[in-house]
């Protein structure tokens, strides 16, 4: 519950990723917010009062001479009570109104009239985005004070473009949301964390190395996860193509080596978690040349060698944290693998995934994990990998919370 008590008004613009806003919604109150929504004309075109009413349980503003609903000054009365505004999604149209002083609606009304923060989540045709009229007004904004959180690259519903203009998903702006209104609490305060994620890449020679499919994603998001709670992350992350997490202090590393003399080199913590894919072997001796190709004489051989095991050096370290998770990626035999893992590295519990299925855990948006421990198996349903690392970040929490440190 990490914005229990708090109170977000939500303003909903007009565009196609006002559909967000009902998960979005349910995102804040499941943390134990009240929400609260207006909505503008143009976010009426595409999501009903009736619907964002339902699931925020309270009344949806709409109108500025609204009688019942301004007989008390009503728009002053929305701009006040509530602990931070987010706008979302944040238009072209809402960010020029705000960032030129413009109040002809409710909405535009009410972020002019608050002393509360706001939190922007954009969301717009990309060229929109790069116009410079749109770009002079989010530096406005930002000198103003106004918090924003993306928007994110993808193709667009509407046009079937692609580049910067998405929405952030409901979990981001929720992210935010808990950074802005709850920066210092969370039941990981005062926790120190390290995360492993992404891939190895080994060497072979200048321009060739060995890797695997790992993308970081849920390395990256179990991190924020748990950064949202209140700990100190810090992130271990071998080469990926995501952004660095917001809140977490990120080491970049290419090699196993490398990030095993990161992990040691950040000890002592209170729990390790090693979601990265580590490579488990490397070329005996890199080349400092490319490797030619010569006719007749077929592929080289390549000698290899072991790469240090992280997890069981971590797991047997004279500073070992007091929680040491590890992960677990199998194409079968799933839970009796990451049992014989769990003995041998010296973990408290594995977290084990079946790698094997079509559509590819390892680069893909969605997970199904079981939990191995001395305690049993414990398998969760398939989730979206934001929704493991929130169920994973609780689980850590609750571990840390029993151990007497």
């Amino acid at each position: 519950m990490t914005l229990s008590n708090k109170r977000i008004l939500l303003i909903i613009g007009g565009g196609i990723a006002a559909y967000k806003c009902l998960d979005l919604i349910r995102r804040l109150r499941e943390r134990g917010a009240s929400v609260r929504c207006i909505m503008t004309a143009a976010a009426q075109e595409f999501i009903t009062p009736l619907s964002v009413g339902a699931l925020s349980a309270d009344h949806v503003f709409t109108d500025l001479f609204e009688r019942q609903d301004e007989q008390d000054v009503g728009h002053i009365r929305l701009a006040r009570e509530c602990d931070l505004i987010v706008a979302a999604p944040a238009t072209a149209d809402l960010m020029a109104k705000l960032a030129n002083g413009h109040a002809n609606d409710l909405a535009s009304t009410v972020l002019l009239a608050t002393d509360k923060q706001v939190l922007m989540a954009p969301a717009m045709n990309p060229r929109m985005w790069s116009h410079p009229a749109t770009k002079r007004n989010r530096e406005t904004l930002e000198r103003d004070g106004i918090s924003f959180v993306g928007p994110a690259r993808g193709e667009m519903a509407e046009s079937g473009e692609a580049g910067q203009g998405r929405m952030s998903e409901p979990l981001e702006i929720v992210s935010a949301v808990e950074n802005l209104v709850s920066p210092n609490d969370g039941p990981l305060r005062g926790r120190k964390i390290i995360v492993t994620s992404g891939p190895t890449h080994e060497p072979i020679d200048p321009v060739r190395y060995i890797a695997n499919r790992s993308s970081g994603k849920q390395g990256h998001s179990l991190a924020a996860a748990l950064a949202r709670l209140g700990a100190e992350v810090e992130l271990v992350s071998g080469p990926v193509n995501i952004p660095d997490p917001k809140g977490v202090s990120t080491t970049h590393v290419q090699t196993a080596r490398e990030m095993q003399s990161a992990v040691e080199n950040l000890l002592p913590a209170d729990a390790a978690v090693f979601v990265a894919a580590v490579a488990d072997w490397r070329t005996q001796s890199e080349s400092g040349q490319k490797i030619k190709k010569k006719a007749g004489e077929g592929a080289p051989s390549l000698q290899m060698v072991e790469n240090p095991d992280i997890l069981a050096g971590i797991g047997h370290h004279k500073n070992r944290p007091y929680l040491v998770v590890g992960f677990a990626a199998e194409t079968n035999d799933l839970v009796k693998n990451a049992e014989a893992k769990l003995a041998k590295k010296g973990a408290d519990f594995i977290v084990a995934n079946d790698v094997s299925a079509e559509g590819g855990v390892m680069g893909g948006d969605r997970n199904r994990v079981s939990i191995v421990s001395k305690r049993g198996v414990d398998v969760w349903p398939e989730l979206s990998k934001e929704e493991t690392s929130e169920r994973l970040a609780a689980l850590i929490a609750e571990r840390l919370r029993t151990i007497s440190v």
